[in-house]
């Protein structure tokens, strides 16, 4: 039995990361993977029931992941569609490269960790194809996007999914991976700037677009409550959790109904098809469902290895032949490169429990930075890479020739910090 889950696995592991070859969408081969290892596991087990009790827990724990994906995709999709980011596009001026890549890297990096990264770098290829005219140009300003976003997401508890997995799992509290984290975060980033800073010169060639938007009349005031609204919404999440120590999917429908009823209250007198293109119930029908259907159907299959045994016998045999984690861990984020961070840091949850590594041990905020960060190092390591690889056609081999070995410069450098942190200061 355990050999057909673990293979069944593999194989749609290897489906997932080769989607592109196979042209068979990454989220069914997750949702068949999951449906076909619980029911290897369950026909093959003993005791039916206890088998479906353990379906069942899982399904409690990953349906807060899916409930707060779905919540915060809904207030960005709202924002988005009300102009709310046009505050940060109108206010960038500047025309020089070095400049400018700085300002775009750390509106990113903030962004990202405010929102997600999967959400900033799509916003942020959006800013780039109306400031900078020039494709190669405008591409190496994506490739370090894709590294500021990756790194902005991983110290903040919203900014990753994975972050917000050991978050939600309980390994790590909102405070402690921010504060353990913005450091290493930021070498990460800040290395790879002062190396490209060396190789761009002279001033960009301004795009000029037309906007994509007709036919919806908003007020400033309108575009700017929304933005605000929503960014305070989904900044007042970790803060709830805190406070309530509800799960951060109550906070992120706390805030979501919030907006929904500000929206029906400033557009209550529009006609009906403009209330509707600027209501929450648009923006739901805009989410990517896809993207949360994925998560749960490689999250399902993790549990299936977890409810087994075989992420703990993994655990043991990677400490009995390694033992040290400044080697696995980073081990692991290298690999994210490669794979889907996602299932990587759930094979983690599982392989290594919070009874030997309680909340905040020093492996959880480092497996946050590594799975993190370590997927800028390919286009397709992260969900912030595969989207801008779809949005501007990036090519595979170019990422890897100009931007990836800037990302790894700066994933060593800031795992370098992260470790001399924690014994300077944590030892």
């Amino acid at each position: 039995m355990h050999l057909i889950i673990i293979s069944i696995f593999i194989l749609g592991y290897l489906a997932i990361a080769f989607e592109h070859s196979i042209k068979i969408n990454k989220t069914a081969t997750a949702l068949l993977t999951g449906v076909f290892c619980w029911t290897v596991y369950i026909l093959f087990g003993s005791d039916k029931h206890l088998i479906t009790e353990q379906l069942t827990g899982h399904l409690g724990e990953l349906s807060g992941i899916l409930f707060f994906l779905m919540g915060a995709m809904t207030i960005v999709e709202l924002i988005d569609a009300h102009d709310g980011f046009d505050i940060i596009t109108t206010n960038i001026t500047t025309l020089n490269k070095r400049k400018l890549l700085w300002i775009i890297c750390f509106i990113t990096f903030i962004l990202s960790a405010l929102l997600d990264n999967l959400t900033t770098a799509i916003v942020m290829v959006s800013l780039l194809r109306k400031l900078i005219d020039n494709r190669e140009d405008r591409l190496f300003f994506i490739g370090m996007v894709i590294i500021a976003a990756n790194a902005g997401g991983a110290w903040s508890p919203i900014g990753d999914v994975t972050t917000t997995m050991l978050w939600i799992g309980g390994q790590v509290s909102a405070s402690n991976i921010i504060a353990k984290l913005i450091a290493p975060s930021l070498i990460c980033l800040i290395v790879p700037l002062i190396i490209a800073s060396f190789k761009l010169k002279g001033n960009i060639t301004k795009s000029v677009l037309t906007p994509i938007k007709t036919g919806i009349t908003l007020t400033l005031n309108e575009r700017n409550i929304i933005f605000f609204t929503g960014l305070g919404g989904l900044i007042f999440v970790p803060v709830f959790k805190t406070i309530t120590h509800l799960p951060p999917f109550m906070g992120v429908l706390l805030s979501l109904g919030i907006l929904w009823v500000v929206t029906e209250m400033i557009h209550s007198q529009k006609d009906e098809e403009e209330k509707d293109a600027l209501s929450v119930v648009h923006a739901l029908r805009r989410i990517d469902v896809p993207s949360i259907l994925f998560f749960l159907g490689i999250l399902i299959a993790i549990a299936a290895l977890q409810s087994t045994g075989q992420l703990a016998t993994l655990a043991q045999v990677m400490n009995e032949r390694i033992g040290n984690l400044n080697i696995i861990v980073p081990a692991i984020g290298l690999l994210s490169a490669i794979v889907d961070n996602v299932p990587l840091v759930a094979a983690s949850m599982g392989m290594y429990d919070l009874t030997s590594y309680p909340t905040d041990s020093y492996i959880w905020e480092f497996l946050a930075y590594c799975a993190g960060t370590g997927g800028s190092i390919l286009i397709i390591g992260s969900a912030a890479g595969v989207a801008a690889m779809g949005m501007e056609r990036i090519d595979f081999m170019w990422y890897l020739k100009k931007i990836a070995w800037l990302a790894a410069i700066g994933y060593f450098a800031g795992a370098l910090c992260y470790m001399l942190q924690e014994y300077i200061f944590y030892s």
